[in-house]
């Protein structure tokens, strides 16, 4: 699931409605037992895809029995999401809940238009996977809760690799990059598929080496891409690419890296485990052999770091159902529905005790260890989000040191470009 971040979001005169809006829970009405809203409907907006059938059959039932309240589900696209987002949390009738991406959070939560949830946090939170919850946390407050993850894998060719001999999986980045070898020794197949700007799985290296894109300089942010963190994650992401027949200045889009795969004559390739299914949809004789394993780091007690990628469920500050928004989030992100969402669909759950709802799904099997102890994001700062706008400067930054440019000129050519856009006001 590729998710945008968004663009410049909020502005002074939104900050003042929503400001001015507020929230009323006592517009609630009061309870009474098991029907205490009896008659009342929650508005949740919720994103295409994530809310599966199943799923979201039982979460309403139950909703409904425990509150006597109706859940109204309204599907959204992820297209045009931003900006139907900042519109609605400024009026005075928003959706009680909203569905928003992980990395969106900060910016929304910038613009006072959620509710903080630092209490329902305390409540239910004290063990949501601490990488997963980090981004619904905005200036030490909770303003959004962890739903739903997933994260990168290695989706790898089985006959490719049994044809050039090798038994297993990797279980640390020497052993893979071994395995990488074997299959070019073999010759008969590319053995990494990788783009020279597959930049999410450059952040996840990054994040691997424990560095940050950016850093706090005064009272601003600036870029951190000379940090010799980043560079090492950088020369690891060139050492895998070396491996690979792809175009230097393109990334996993271009053309889509699911469908060159899908050929025959790639053995692996990095992306998001719903990728096979791109793969399978080109070329069905290609599913018997597909695999997936986490992508292995220098030891194999800890996976390679990991962008994750996912949605976070908050509340409108300008909802009139404060409570009953809490019920539905104490439920919806409870043991019983989080479980079931992660067995429906597959994805990473917000605690590592639910991983076990992940069995038998093999991508998911590989996603849920690096989410748990080796994940991470992008900056979680409003300011961020222009940085990704295209051209995006960090994938030209790596173009420029596969090309041959030393890491700190690469760096010192796009800096200016991502220090302009991190002063960008919302």
């Amino acid at each position: 699931m590729k998710r945008g971040l968004i663009a410049a979001i909020g502005v002074a005169a939104m900050l003042a409605s929503v400001a001015a809006c507020g929230s009323d829970s006592s517009n609630d009405s009061k309870k009474a037992g098991a029907d205490g809203y009896k008659g009342q409907t929650l508005t949740v907006w919720a994103m295409d895809g994530s809310t599966p059938p199943g799923w979201t059959k039982d979460l309403k039932a139950a909703f409904k029995k425990k509150t006597g309240a109706t859940v109204k589900f309204e599907t959204q696209k992820w297209d045009g999401i931003q900006q139907k987002i900042t519109t609605a949390l400024s009026e005075s009738t928003p959706p009680d809940v909203i569905e928003v991406g992980n990395t969106q959070t900060p910016a929304y939560a910038a613009t006072g238009g959620l509710a903080d949830l630092s209490d329902l946090k305390s409540e239910i939170g004290a063990d949501w996977t601490p990488s997963l919850s980090k981004s619904s946390v905005y200036q030490g407050k909770s303003y959004a809760a962890p739903w739903y993850f997933a994260d990168r894998v290695v989706i790898y060719n089985k006959k490719v690799w049994a044809d050039a001999g090798i038994t297993g999986t990797p279980k640390t980045r020497a052993e893979f990059f071994k395995d990488l070898d074997a299959i070019k020794k073999k010759g008969q197949a590319e053995p990494i598929y990788l783009p020279g700007q597959n930049w999410y799985f450059f952040d996840g290296l990054t994040i691997g080496q424990g560095a940050d894109l950016v850093k706090k300089d005064g009272d601003k942010y600036v870029s951190n891409l000379a940090d010799p963190k980043v560079t090492a994650a950088m020369e690891l992401y060139k050492k895998y690419q070396a491996y690979s027949k792809a175009p230097k200045d393109k990334d996993e889009a271009t053309p889509q890296q699911a469908e060159v795969f899908a050929k025959g004559d790639v053995g692996a390739f990095i992306g998001m485990g719903w990728e096979a299914a791109t793969a399978i949809a080109a070329n069905k004789k290609i599913e018997k052999d597909i695999g997936y394993f986490t992508i292995p780091g220098e030891t194999a007690a800890k996976p390679e770091g990991v962008f994750l990628g996912g949605s976070n469920l908050a509340v409108a500050a300008a909802s009139k159902k404060q409570d009953l928004a809490k019920e539905f989030l104490k439920m919806a992100l409870g043991d019983k529905f989080e479980g079931a969402l992660a067995k429906e669909s597959g994805i990473v759950p917000n605690k590592a005790s639910l991983d076990s709802n992940l069995k038998g799904n093999a991508a998911g099997e590989a996603a849920a260890p690096a989410a748990a102890t080796s994940g991470g994001t992008t900056p979680l700062i409003p300011e961020w989000a222009s940085v990704e706008n295209e051209p995006n400067p960090i994938k030209s930054y790596m173009t420029s040191v596969l090309s041959g440019k030393s890491p700190a000129a690469a760096a010192a050519a796009v800096e200016g470009e991502i220090n302009k856009r991190l002063a960008q006001k919302s």
